[in-house]
C-alpha cells in the first residue's frame, strides 16, 4: 500500500466517525448549555471587528504568507462562464472565493474581508456579471462554519451587498431564474448545532429585498438541494434534510427528509417521496443531492445518504469463527473451548497489541479476572465501529417522469462510496447529451455509463478524495472541472487523467509549530491533507515543478493533527492522525513509530479527541505528555507511557462521536511539572506534581464550553490565560480568562473582542503585557495585558485562524489559519511596545545595516531582468496618525534625504529606497571632497544612492523627534588573484 493509498485508508477508517456505539454515561438532566449568538449580535460583532481594524496601533505589520499550496483545502461549489470554460469561480468551505481566468494556473481572491468567509453555494448571473453567494458551508463537518445569509456583487467581487437571510448560517444551494433577474430561490439549511426556524426554501421576486419562505418541515430540517427543470422555469425539485449535531453525536436523518416539486415557480410544494413513489419515507432518509437532465427533463436523478440499517440476512457473511456478536454472549465454557488460533486471529483483525494472546486470555477468564465481553469492549470507544455500523449508505434513485415514480439505479450497494458518512456528500451530475452517464461524489468520484446500474472510480491519479463539486461540460462530453478536499481538478477524458490546479494557499490547518533550525521550519496539521513540514522563509513561485521538488514536505497523513519538535536535532517530530493515532518521526530518515499508549483488556478504551493533544517538554525533550480522557506521560520520547490521572473530564456522553475528551495539555515554562489540562465539556485541571495529584480549577467560568486552549504564563508561574470555545452551541462569545493563583480564581477579559469563538490564546514571551488570540474571523493582540484587543490586519483575510506559535529566536508570529495556510509576521517592533515606548509622540526603532552594493540602480544580468532597487524598512511608532518628516544626515552633519511620510497612529514601516534627494547631491559631494566625491553618481535607473557610512535618521511632528542611526557597510570586496 502506497503512502496516498494509506492516507485514504486512514481517512476512511477514522475520518468524522459516526458508529453506533453510545457511550454510557447520560447527560445531566439540568445542564446549562450556551445558547446560540443572534443574528443581530453577529452584526455588531461585524462591526466591532472593523472597528478593532482601524484604530489598531499594528495595522501596518505586515504578513507573509509562506503556503503551502499544493494540499489546498475543501471546496464547496464551482460556477463557470458557458462562454469561456477557461474562467470560472471557486468557493472554498473555509477559504473564500476566488476567480481564473486562465483555466486554474493563476487565482485572484474575492469575498475575504466580509462579516464571514465560509461560503455553501454561489450563482452567477453570466449575462450581467452578478455574482451571488450563499455563505456557510453546505457540509456539517466539524469545522463547517456558519455563514451569514446571501451576498450579491455586481462589481466582480469588488464590493458585496448583504441580501438577508442571516439566521440560516449554511446555504445549501442558491437557483437563479432564467430570465428575470429579481427572482432566485435559496436552499436554506439553518443552524448546525442548535434548532431555528430560519431553514427551507425561500423565493425572493425583489432581488433579495425581501423573501418568502415557501418550504418549511421543523426547526431541525433544512434544504440542502434544489434543482431546476432546464425547460420550465415554474418547475423545481427540492431536498429537505432533518440533521442534529451536537459535539457528542450526530443524527443525520429524520422524518423531517424528503423529495419536494413545485410547479408554480417555488409557490407551493408537494412531497414526492411518498409511500408509492418508489423512494424511501423511512426515518434513515438523510441527505439528497439532485439533478434533472439537460437532455430530457422528465429524467431526474437524487443521490440519497440513506441512513436505515441493513438487513442482518443482507449483511456481508462473516468468514471469522470468533465475531463481536459471539463474544458478546458467549459462556465461559464456550469461551474456554475455542480453538486458541481462531481467538488469535480475532485479536489480529482488531489490533490488539501483541502482548495479548489467546492463552492468557483464557487463563484470565478461568481466574474471573476477564470477561469474553471486555475483548468486544477493549476496541469499541465511540470511532471503532465505523465500518461495523451497517447502514445501506449511498443510492441512486431515478425517475422517468418528473418525480412521480422513483427506482434504484442499482442492485445491492454501492460499497466504499460513502460509508457511514454520507452526510458529507451528496452530489449527482449528468451528462448534458447522455441521460445515462451519471457521476456522483463520495470518497471517490464515480461514474456510470448505463443510468447507475453499475460504477466505477475515477479517482486517478493526481486527484484528492472526498469530493464536493463537479461541472460537467454541456458542450464537450468528458470535460470536467473537479472540487474536493484537495482543491480542483480538471479533465479531458472524462477521469482517465487529471490535472491539479493549486497554486493558491488554502490549507486548512489545525495546528501549526516550529523548529529551531536556520531558517526554522514551520510544521502544521491538516483537514483531510496529513501532516506537512517546509521552510519558514518561502515564497511561493511555480518554479518548483521545473525543479521537481516543492519545498514543502509531507510527513504523515489522515486528518493532521498536532506537532510537536524535540529542538535539540530539530529532526525528531512527534505528531498524528485523528483520534489519538500518534507517531514519532524522524524527518531527516522518514523512520516512524507508533506511541499511541492503549489500556488495558478490562478497561473501557481510552476516550481521544479529534485532535488529540499533545506537549513535549521544554525543560526535559525525552518527556512527552498526551491526554485522551486522562493523561499520559512518557519520559522516554513516547517508548512508553505511564497514565497518571482518571478522568479529567465530566465523563462523556451518550453519543457517537468521541467526547469527554482532553483538548489541551500545557505545561510551565518557567517549572517543570506543573501542568494543565482542559477538556471538551469545558473542565480545566491543574497539577503541581509532574502529573500525579489534579485539581479541578473551574471556579467563576461559564460551563460547557470547549477548552480551545491553556497558556501557563512565560513571566510569572501563577499565571494562566483560558480560552472557551462555544462553536459547537452556535454560540460565538468571545470568552479569554486569565487566573493570577493557578486558576484558582479566574478574571474575564478581552472584554472588546468581537462575538467571534476564540480558538486560540497565547502570551508573547518577551512582552508579559502583549497577548495574541486567534477567532473563527481573525487575528487579535492586546498590548494591555487583556484589558483591551485590536486587529492585525496587514493583508491577513478575515479568515479562521485555528493555532499560533511565537518563535523566539526570529521573534515571529506564526499563524495558522483554517482556510488560508500559513502566515508569518515579524513582531519586534510589537513587542517593544512597552509603556514607555507608548507614552511617547514619536519612536524609531533600531534598523539593520544594509551592506552596499555596486549593483545599485542597475539591471539584472540582462536587461530583461529587473533592476537591482534596494530598499531599508525604517520602522518608528507614532502616538497620533499625520505627516512626519523624515530626514538623513551624513555623519558631519549634511542632510541627504528627507521627504514627507503619511504616519498612521501606531506601527508604521517606511520603506526607504537608499536613495540622495536629487537637491542634496552637490553638498554630500562637497562633505566627502574631490576624489570620495566620485562615488556619487546617478545609477542606470537615474537615481543616486547612499555611499558607505553611518547616516543619523530623524522623524519630526508637531515639535517632538526620534532619531536612530542607519548604517552602510563597505561593499563586499573579491579576493585578490595572484600574480
Amino acid at each position: 500500500m502506497n503512502n496516498r493509498q494509506l492516507l485514504i485508508a486512514l481517512s476512511l477508517t477514522l475520518f468524522l466517525a459516526l458508529p453506533a456505539w453510545a457511550q454510557r454515561k447520560k447527560a445531566t438532566p439540568a445542564e446549562i448549555v450556551p445558547k446560540a449568538t443572534p443574528a443581530a449580535e453577529r452584526w455588531q460583532g461585524y462591526q466591532q471587528r472593523l472597528t478593532l481594524q482601524q484604530n489598531s496601533l499594528v495595522k501596518n505589520i505586515p504578513f507573509r504568507n509562506v503556503g503551502p499550496t499544493v494540499m489546498s483545502g475543501r471546496v464547496d461549489d464551482i460556477e463557470v462562464d458557458p462562454s469561456d470554460p477557461t474562467h470560472f469561480y471557486v468557493a472554498y468551505a473555509s477559504g473564500g472565493l476566488w476567480e481564473t481566468k486562465n483555466n486554474g494556473i493563476s487565482f485572484d481572491p474575492m469575498f475575504q474581508n466580509e462579516i464571514v468567509m465560509s461560503i455553501g453555494d454561489i450563482a452567477v448571473d453570466w449575462g450581467t456579471g452578478t455574482i451571488y453567494v450563499g455563505s456557510g458551508e453546505n457540509n456539517s463537518s466539524r469545522s463547517s462554519y456558519s455563514g451569514y445569509g446571501v451576498f450579491k456583487s455586481t462589481d466582480n467581487g469588488k464590493t458585496w451587498i448583504h441580501l438577508g437571510l442571516e439566521e440560516s448560517h449554511h446555504i445549501g444551494r442558491i437557483i437563479l431564474h432564467p430570465t428575470n433577474p429579481n427572482t432566485f430561490w435559496v436552499a436554506a439549511l439553518g443552524h448546525l448545532y442548535s434548532d431555528n426556524a430560519e431553514r427551507g426554501v425561500y423565493k425572493t421576486t425583489d432581488g433579495g429585498k425581501t423573501y418568502t419562505k415557501s418550504l418549511f418541515s421543523n426547526d431541525k430540517s433544512g434544504a440542502i438541494e434544489l434543482a431546476k427543470d432546464p425547460s420550465n422555469a415554474d418547475i423545481l425539485y427540492a431536498a429537505l434534510w432533518q440533521k442534529d449535531r451536537k459535539a457528542w453525536n450526530f443524527d443525520g436523518a429524520g422524518e423531517g427528509s424528503g423529495l419536494y416539486k413545485s410547479t408554480d415557480g417555488g409557490g407551493t410544494w408537494a412531497k414526492i417521496n411518498t409511500e408509492a413513489s418508489g423512494f424511501p419515507t423511512t426515518k434513515g432518509v438523510g441527505r439528497i443531492g439532485l439533478e434533472v437532465s439537460l437532455s430530457n427533463p422528465s429524467i431526474v436523478y437524487a443521490m440519497l445518504d440513506n441512513q436505515d440499517f441493513r438487513d442482518k440476512e443482507e449483511k456481508k457473511e462473516e468468514e471469522d469463527k470468533v465475531t463481536k456478536d459471539l463474544l458478546r454472549s458467549i459462556s465461559t465454557a464456550d469461551f474456554l473451548a475455542l480453538d486458541n488460533k481462531d481467538i488469535n486471529a480475532y485479536l489480529d483483525a482488531n489490533r490488539f497489541p501483541q502482548k495479548y494472546n489467546a492463552p492468557d486470555i483464557k487463563k484470565g477468564v478461568e481466574a474471573g479476572k476477564v470477561k469474553p465481553l471486555d475483548l468486544v469492549e477493549y476496541t469499541e470507544d465511540a470511532n471503532s465501529l465505523l465500518f461495523d455500523t451497517e447502514v445501506k449508505g449511498g443510492e441512486m434513485y431515478r425517475s422517468n417522469d418528473g418525480g412521480k415514480t422513483w427506482f434504484k439505479t442499482h442492485a445491492g450497494y454501492i460499497e466504499d462510496l460513502v460509508y457511514s458518512y454520507g452526510y458529507y456528500f451528496g452530489q449527482v451530475r449528468i451528462d448534458a447529451r447522455d441521460p445515462d452517464h451519471i457521476y456522483t461524489m463520495g470518497v471517490p468520484i464515480v461514474r456510470s455509463l448505463d443510468g447507475g446500474k453499475t460504477w466505477e472510480s475515477l479517482d486517478n491519479d493526481n486527484v484528492h478524495s472526498d469530493h464536493h463539486a463537479l461541472w460537467v461540460n454541456p458542450k464537450r462530453t468528458g470535460h470536467l472541472i473537479l472540487g474536493n478536499d484537495g482543491g480542483i481538478n480538471i479533465s479531458y477524458d472524462d477521469g482517465k487523467t487529471w490535472n491539479k490546479c493549486n497554486p493558491i494557499p488554502l490549507g486548512q490547518f489545525y495546528s501549526v509549530t516550529y523548529d529551531m533550525a536556520s531558517p526554522y521550519n514551520v510544521y502544521g496539521g491538516l483537514q483531510d491533507n496529513g501532516v506537512w513540514m517546509g521552510p519558514s522563509n518561502y515564497e511561493y513561485s511555480n518554479g518548483w515543478q521545473a525543479e521537481g521538488q516543492y519545498p514543502f514536505k509531507s510527513i504523515f497523513g489522515g486528518d493532521g493533527m498536532q506537532v510537536q519538535v524535540d529542538f535539540r536535532d530539530n529532526l525528531t517530530y512527534y505528531t498524528g492522525l485523528q483520534f489519538g493515532n500518534y507517531i514519532r518521526g524522524n524527518s531527516q530518515t522518514g523512520d516512524r513509530k507508533r506511541i499511541t499508549p492503549s489500556h488495558e483488556l478490562g478497561e473501557r478504551p481510552y476516550r481521544w479527541n479529534w485532535e488529540t493533544p499533545i506537549f513535549l517538554s521544554r525543560h526535559n525533550q525525552d518527556v512527552l505528555y498526551m491526554g485522551s480522557n486522562r493523561f499520559h506521560r512518557s519520559m522516554d520520547q513516547g517508548d512508553n507511557f505511564e497514565t497518571l490521572s482518571g478522568d479529567l473530564t465530566n465523563g462523556g456522553k451518550k453519543g457517537n462521536v468521541s467526547y469527554g475528551t482532553l483538548t489541551v495539555i500545557a505545561e510551565s515554562p518557567t517549572r517543570f511539572g506543573l501542568l494543565y489540562t482542559g477538556s471538551d465539556d469545558g473542565l480545566i485541571h491543574v497539577s503541581k506534581d509532574g502529573g500525579y495529584s489534579w485539581t479541578k480549577i473551574v471556579s467563576g467560568l461559564p460551563q460547557n464550553y470547549w477548552v480551545s486552549n491553556v497558556e501557563p504564563s512565560k513571566h510569572k508561574e501563577s499565571r494562566v490565560y483560558a480560552s472557551l470555545n462555544g462553536y459547537r452551541w452556535d454560540n460565538f462569545d468571545a470568552l479569554i480568562y486569565v487566573s493570577e493563583d493557578y486558576g484558582t480564581t479566574w478574571k474575564k477579559i478581552g472584554t472588546n473582542l468581537p462575538k467571534e469563538s476564540v480558538n486560540i490564546i497565547r502570551e508573547d514571551p518577551e512582552n508579559e503585557n502583549v497577548l495574541y488570540v486567534g477567532t473563527d474571523h481573525g487575528l487579535y493582540v492586546s498590548v494591555d495585558r487583556g484589558a483591551s484587543f485590536m486587529a492585525f490586519d496587514g493583508g491577513l483575510p478575515n479568515v479562521a485562524v485555528h493555532d499560533l506559535a511565537i518563535h523566539p529566536r526570529e521573534k515571529d508570529l506564526i499563524v495558522g489559519t483554517h482556510g488560508r495556510s500559513i502566515y508569518i509576521g515579524n513582531v519586534a517592533h510589537l513587542q517593544m511596545l512597552t509603556g514607555d515606548v507608548l507614552a511617547k509622540a514619536l519612536h524609531l526603532f533600531d534598523t539593520d545595516k544594509v551592506t552596499h552594493s555596486e549593483r545599485w540602480g542597475m539591471p539584472g544580468f540582462s536587461q530583461w531582468r529587473p533592476v537591482n532597487e534596494p530598499s531599508q524598512t525604517l520602522p518608528f511608532y507614532a502616538k497620533a496618525g499625520g505627516d512626519v518628516a523624515l530626514t538623513l544626515t551624513s555623519d558631519k552633519g549634511t542632510k541627504v534625504f528627507e521627504a514627507t511620510v503619511k504616519a498612521e497612529k501606531g506601527l508604521n514601516y517606511y520603506d526607504y529606497d537608499l536613495t540622495v534627494t536629487d537637491a542634496q547631491v552637490d553638498a554630500l559631494k562637497a562633505e566627502l571632497g574631490e576624489e570620495k566625491a566620485k562615488a556619487v553618481k546617478k545609477a542606470d535607473n537615474g537615481k543616486t544612492y547612499l555611499v558607505p557610512g553611518t547616516y543619523t535618521v530623524t522623524i519630526s511632528q508637531g515639535g517632538e523627534t526620534s532619531t536612530t542611526n542607519l548604517k552602510v557597510d563597505e561593499p563586499r570586496k573579491r579576493p585578490e588573484r595572484k600574480g
